[in-house]
């Protein structure tokens, strides 16, 4: 029996790893769940689900409605509302239209509009009537609590409703929400690393408050998006529960935690996959490749001026907020790369590795690592993160999204011609550019907050490139990949607008 050469045994190590982190984050996401049962249900269009201890007392317990942030999801607060449950309390997520599985859209394009805000108070009605009703829960002891855009909403459905118990704000927006004087009892959440704006909103609620009625808490280290998962914001939410029963403690990290493992695992055992492709020459080009020096030339201003054209065109018309302006930017820059590889080597003439004796295999495998990145990215989002499951417009809007992310991916490849760096360095710097982009005011401001995510995607989709590239494959299949890994996540978490 012939002995494995280092290419196999390393390929082996790796689906061994990835097998092993997989299995152990799907084990870490059973715990999550253990001692808990979860209802859901679908209220005048709302998603709603309800979260409850196994086995819990015959007593009224307090109930807690927890409402995510702009480009959230109920999924993305579950953690919260597992640590409610445990400590006694009866937890209930919306979705709030526009997001998650809600079917509705949300008016404005994330712009803080009336439409918008009276939607919000919409679903907050349904969600805290539905709540009030349930079995076991006490309707005169209502707590709201928010993230972000649904702190906001929170707050002002609180100063509007003198019944609800206490209101816990994370991250809030705008100050201006609280009435100076309002009486209500407030609990604001600010993470230490968050951007000045929330910790000025804090402190414009906070002034001229009646005494005792407001407590502010900063959770260190963490910022707009990781405070939710902060052990000192769960102990801030679980303060407000009113006469708590006791519990194990909160544990916030061991559904991200394994649904990170989860996607770690997959995102290994891509490498083992594409071992299946039959490994072919590298391409080799019928002229020069373009020098360092003029490839930036063409990158830098491709993407400027695809962001200055895409803030120039009616982008909010594309029913995605934030994401038709992001997806119009990658379509608008990967055309002018194909351009400018073009005109940086009028000359040259790329010549692919031909076709393999047998062409049925390549494609099968090309189908199965496609099918394999929406697996790999859809869920583990799903479980441990955010809602990726489409429902309603975005069922064409994923197909439209994955087609502009293809065009760029497309252009940056035919740019590169070869070198995987370059290939890399074109998605980094059209996120610098997204980024400065928001900053002057060309693209939505909530770009700066998923900035950082959006570079971890484009990061992912460079390294399967990279892995690609290595075995040979069909000079299309890295970009179709990557593509995958771009939009599906921009589609199906990115509010309907």
């Amino acid at each position: 029996m012939p002995t494995p050469g280092p290419a196999s045994r390393r390929l082996l190590a790796c689906a061994v790893v990835a097998l092993l982190a997989v299995v152990l984050g799907a084990l870490l996401l059973a715990r999550t769940d253990a001692g808990l049962s979860t209802r859901r249900a679908t209220v005048a269009g709302v998603p709603l689900t309800e979260v409850r201890a196994d086995g819990a007392s015959a007593d009224r317990r307090p109930g807690v409605v927890i409402a995510h942030g702009f480009a959230g999801s109920a999924r993305l607060m579950r953690p919260l509302a597992d640590s409610v449950a445990r400590q006694g309390g009866i937890a209930v997520l919306l979705d709030f239209a526009g997001h998650g599985a809600s079917r509705s859209r949300l008016p404005g394009a994330g712009r803080d509009e009336e439409r918008a805000r009276a939607l919000l108070r919409h679903d907050l009605d349904v969600a805290v009537a539905w709540l009030r009703e349930r079995p076991g829960v006490d309707p005169d002891r209502i707590v709201l609590v928010g993230h972000s855009m649904g702190a906001g909403a929170v707050t002002r459905y609180a100063v509007a409703h003198p019944e609800i118990d206490r209101t816990v704000a994370i991250s809030l927006p705008d100050g201006g929400d609280v009435p100076a004087g309002w009486p209500g009892k407030l609990t604001l959440v600010v993470g230490g690393l968050e951007f000045a704006g929330f910790r000025q909103a804090v402190d414009e609620a906070t002034r001229d408050a009646p005494p005792g009625t407001r407590t502010r808490v900063v959770a260190p280290g963490v910022e707009h998006v990781s405070v939710l998962f902060a052990p000192r914001t769960h102990a801030a939410v679980l303060d407000a529960l009113p006469d708590r029963t006791g519990g194990p403690p909160p544990d916030p990290l061991t559904r991200p935690g394994g649904a990170g493992l989860l996607l770690v695992g997959l995102a290994l055992g891509f490498v083992p996959l594409a071992a299946l492709l039959p490994r072919r020459a590298g391409a080799s080009t019928g002229g020069p490749r373009t020098g360092a020096g003029r490839w930036l030339a063409a990158v830098v201003p491709a993407a400027g001026l695809g962001a200055v054209l895409a803030a120039l065109l009616p982008t909010a018309r594309l029913p995605l907020a934030v994401g038709g302006y992001v997806a119009v930017f990658l379509l608008l820059t990967g055309v002018l790369l194909a351009a400018a590889a073009r005109f940086t080597r009028p000359f040259a003439r790329t010549t692919r590795p031909p076709a393999t004796a047998s062409g049925v295999r390549p494609a099968v495998v090309a189908a199965v690592l496609l099918g394999y990145a929406v697996l790999a990215v859809a869920l583990p989002l799903h479980l441990g993160f955010t809602s990726t499951v489409p429902v309603g417009a975005r069922w064409w809007l994923l197909p439209l999204v994955t087609f502009c992310c293809l065009v760029f991916l497309l252009g940056a490849e035919r740019l590169a011609d070869g070198p995987g760096v370059r290939y890399a360095a074109t998605g980094g710097i059209a996120v610098l550019v997204l980024a400065v982009a928001a900053v002057l005011g060309l693209a939505p401001g909530f770009v700066l907050l998923v900035v950082p995510l959006f570079a971890a995607l484009v990061a992912w989709q460079a390294a399967w490139a990279l892995v690609l590239r290595r075995r040979g494959a069909p000079w299309w299949l890295a970009p179709s990949v990557g593509a995958v890994l771009l939009a599906w996540p921009m589609a199906t978490t990115l509010p309907l607008a």
